[in-house]
């Protein structure tokens, strides 16, 4: 069992999620972040008034997943998320030591569905 997590531009969101029910995955948790990377962030002017912003709009996906999705969720989010640009953000793959359903008592694979 492993916990995909991915930070995407916020404007990909809806393509990564078709193409996320494309590889039969349909389980996921969605949070808006911001953060900053080799982007920096940029300068806004407001009233006159000059700012860094150097935190930026980002989106986190969180998806549990048996080891045989793995690949075809990381390949789906990758395959929406890419523009090329720098941002386009970060996929990381973790390992969960255990998952319990709570409304069944369901432990390990079976619970993640």
């Amino acid at each position: 069992m492993k916990m995909i997590v991915a930070y995407i531009q916020p404007h990909a969101l809806n393509e990564v999620k078709q193409e996320l029910y494309k590889a039969d995955v349909y389980k996921m948790s969605i949070t808006n972040a911001m953060g900053c990377g080799q982007q920096k962030g940029y300068m806004e002017s407001y009233r006159g008034v000059e700012a860094e912003v150097n935190l930026l709009k980002k989106v986190r996906i969180e998806i549990a997943v048996n080891d045989n999705f793995v690949k075809p969720t990381v390949d789906a989010i990758i395959h929406a998320a890419r523009s090329g640009e720098i941002g386009d953000g970060k996929i990381f793959v973790l390992p969960i030591e255990e998952c319990i359903r709570i409304r069944t008592g369901e432990s390990g694979s079976s619970a993640i569905g």
